[in-house]
C-alpha cells in the first residue's frame, strides 16, 4: 500500500478537536549497547566522516553535540559510545568487540551488503544466537546481534 495521507470523514456534530499539551515522548533510538556504561573507544583524527556515516546513518545513533573538545560520541538508547581523539598510530590494549543490539539482524546484514562493507556472520554463545562482526571506520571491532525478547 503506498504512503498517502489518511483520509476522515466528516463529523456528523460539531467537532473541535482538543489541544493536546503533553510533552511529546521521543521513539527510542533503533540501538543499544552492550554495556554498563558510556564505551569509550580509540579513533585517529581525522574519521569524522566515516564515524557519521557508519553509526549514524547506517546504524540509527544520535550525534551528541555536547561531549567535549576531542570526543566524538553517540547516543545509543542505554548508554553513549564515545571516542577519544587521537593522533596516529593508536595502540590498541584489546580487540574486544563492542557489543550493539539492533531491532533486526537480517536488516543489519541487508544494510551491510548494500553498503559494501565486509563483515562475517558468527554463532553466538547461546544457542541460535547469531551474530556480524566487522570493523568500524576507527579499526574498532563490532558485534551486531539481534534483541530478543524476554519470556
Amino acid at each position: 500500500m503506498p504512503d498517502r495521507p489518511m483520509e476522515l470523514e466528516q463529523p456528523s456534530f460539531n467537532f473541535t478537536p482538543r489541544i493536546d499539551r503533553r510533552p511529546i515522548i521521543p521513539e527510542p533510538l533503533p540501538v543499544k549497547l552492550v554495556a554498563i556504561d558510556d564505551v569509550h573507544l580509540p579513533a585517529a583524527a581525522g574519521r569524522e566522516v566515516e564515524l557519521d556515516a557508519f553509526y549514524v546513518r547506517l546504524w540509527g545513533f544520535e550525534r551528541d553535540e555536547t561531549a567535549p573538545e576531542g570526543v566524538i560520541a553517540y547516543h545509543a538508547e542505554n548508554f553513549r559510545l564515545c571516542f577519544d581523539v587521537l593522533e596516529p598510530p593508536i595502540r590498541r590494549e584489546e580487540l574486544r568487540p563492542t557489543g550493539i543490539i539492533v531491532r533486526s539482524l537480517a536488516a543489519a546484514e541487508q544494510k551491510l551488503i548494500d553498503a559494501e562493507l565486509e563483515y562475517e556472520r558468527q554463532r553466538g554463545l547461546a544457542p541460535g544466537q547469531q551474530l556480524i562482526v566487522l570493523l568500524d571506520p576507527a579499526g574498532n571491532w563490532i558485534a551486531i546481534s539481534e534483541a530478543r525478547s524476554v519470556g
